[in-house]
């Protein structure tokens, strides 16, 4: 079922740029039609430390997405999607690439290593609200994700 108005949404965003960092957090307030909340990490070690719960991250809630930059210090994007999709219980999170590279190369290995799906960062704030809007309309408005409790079991 789509989520509806009174949803909590979770976005985890693994990006080191912290300019990309406020034009996405700016292009998703200016679209917010539901309550989402937006958690940054700054690295692939950062986002399965997350997912992990382990550290300063110890019981985080559960994210409904990811957005996973792929040029990233101390662990890559596509590193980082890999261990994710090597993990039952994390399986089943949408991961949506989102890297200023247009590479055909990146998006095929994007695509090759799990990604759900693949975005080229916009330029320009208008583009980025444009890009966020769709992302929201697919993927909680058209898409049915999975229901998974909080030991990562379907339900």
């Amino acid at each position: 079922m789509p989520f509806n108005s009174q949803d909590r949404i979770i976005i985890l965003v693994a990006d080191d740029d912290e300019e990309d960092q406020d034009l996405i957090k700016k292009a998703i307030k200016e679209n917010n039609k539901k309550r989402i909340d937006i958690i940054f990490v700054n690295n692939g070690e950062e986002l399965l430390d997350y997912l992990f719960s382990r550290g300063i991250y110890k019981n985080s809630p559960r994210p409904h997405i990811i957005l996973l930059d792929l040029k990233m210090p101390k662990k890559g994007g596509i590193e980082t999607l890999q261990e994710i999709k090597r993990e039952e219980n994390f399986k089943n999170i949408p991961i949506i690439a989102l890297s200023s590279s247009s590479s055909e190369k990146d998006i095929n290995r994007s695509y090759k290593h799990g990604a759900n799906s693949y975005i080229v960062k916009p330029n320009h704030f208008s583009e980025m609200v444009k890009a966020m809007d769709d992302l929201d309309n697919f993927w909680f408005e058209t898409a049915e994700l999975p229901v998974v409790t909080f030991d990562g079991e379907n339900k």
